[in-house]
C-alpha cells in the first residue's frame, strides 16, 4: 500500500462573485511535481443575467491547464485562434508553451440563463526543455472521452491521458502522465497500482472516499509518500475524484501570476515578451 504523507484542505478563495476552493498550493504544499495547481470553483448556483466566470483575457507562458467542467459551461478564446464551449463532462487541455493569451468565460446562454456551475483547474507544469514549445488546445466534450467500468459499473473511469483498464486516454500529453476523473457509486471500490518513483495527485471533488484505509471528504487534497505501490479506494458516498501520476521533474521552478518558468530571469523574459506583443494579438 502507498504510505499517506499528509491531508490537504482546500483553501476558500473567493474570486469576484466566484465561489473557489484551492488545495495547491498552500503554505504547507508548494507543489506535488509536476502538478502545480488547483482551482476548484463552485458549486453554486448562478441567477438569470449574471456577469459569469471573471478570467478575460491574460497571458501564460511555461505550463498547461486542464479544465474540468462538471456543471455549467466555458467558452475559450485564445490568440492561436481557438474557440470552443464546453459543457458538462467536458475537458480543455491547453499547452502555454513559449506563450499564449487566453480568456475563460461563460456563454452567452449561461449568462442569460444562469444554472449550477462547478469547474475545476489544473496547472500542470512543463519539462526546462518543453517550456517554450508551440501553444496548443484541445477541448472535448463528455462524450468524446472515452469512459471505462470498474467494480460491475459501479465506478466510471473518464480516462483522459495515458492509459489504464486497456483505454487509452482522450488527450495526448507533452509528457509522460496517466489522469481520469472518476465517479463512484456509493459502495463501489478500485485499486491501482502506481508505480512508486511516480508521484500521486489525489483530489476528491465530491463525496466521501476511504483511500488505503483512511476516510476522507470531499474538497481535499492526498499527499503519498513515494512508497509503496497499491492505492485502494472505497467509496462511502456517491463520489468523484481526479487521479493523475507521473515522475517529477525534480527542476527548480520559479511561478509568478500566469508565467511558470525554471529561473527569475526567465519570469523576467516572459513578462518583456509580452509586453512586446509576442504571446500573439487579442482581436476579440
Amino acid at each position: 500500500m502507498r504510505t499517506i504523507k499528509k491531508i490537504h484542505k482546500a483553501e476558500y478563495r473567493p474570486i469576484a462573485d466566484l465561489v473557489t476552493y484551492s488545495p495547491l498550493p498552500t503554505r504547507s504544499l508548494q507543489q506535488i511535481d509536476p502538478f502545480i495547481f488547483l482551482n476548484h470553483h463552485g458549486f453554486q448556483t448562478y441567477p438569470k443575467y449574471n456577469q459569469g466566470l471573471p478570467f478575460g483575457p491574460h497571458p501564460h507562458r511555461g505550463m498547461e491547464t486542464v479544465t474540468f467542467i462538471l456543471e455549467g459551461d466555458i467558452l475559450h478564446k485564445d490568440s492561436s485562434g481557438h474557440e470552443s464551449v464546453m459543457g458538462p463532462g467536458g475537458v480543455q487541455y491547453m499547452t502555454a508553451g513559449r506563450g499564449l493569451i487566453h480568456e475563460e468565460v461563460s456563454s452567452s446562454e449561461f449568462k442569460r440563463d444562469g444554472g449550477d456551475l462547478e469547474i475545476l483547474q489544473l496547472w500542470l507544469n512543463l519539462p526546462a526543455k518543453k517550456k517554450m514549445i508551440d501553444p496548443n488546445y484541445v477541448g472535448l466534450q463528455k462524450e468524446e472521452i472515452p469512459m471505462s467500468h470498474l467494480d460491475e459499473g459501479k465506478v466510471r473511469v473518464q480516462q483522459l491521458f495515458g492509459e489504464w483498464n486497456g483505454v487509452e486516454g482522450a488527450f495526448k500529453e507533452t509528457f509522460p502522465l496517466t489522469m481520469s476523473t472518476i465517479y463512484l457509486e456509493k459502495g463501489g471500490k478500485f485499486e491501482k497500482t502506481i508505480p512508486a518513483n511516480e508521484n500521486i495527485f489525489f483530489y476528491i471533488v465530491r463525496g466521501e472516499l476511504k483511500v488505503n484505509g483512511v476516510e476522507i471528504s470531499y474538497r481535499n487534497l492526498v499527499e503519498f509518500n513515494n512508497e509503496g505501490e497499491m492505492v485502494a479506494v472505497e467509496a462511502l458516498e456517491d463520489s468523484i475524484l481526479i487521479l493523475g501520476h507521473s515522475i517529477p521533474f525534480n527542476e527548480p521552478m520559479v511561478a509568478q501570476g500566469p508565467f511558470v518558468m525554471n529561473t527569475q530571469q526567465e519570469i523576467q523574459e516572459a513578462y518583456r515578451d509580452y509586453q512586446a506583443g509576442k504571446f500573439g494579438s487579442w482581436n476579440h
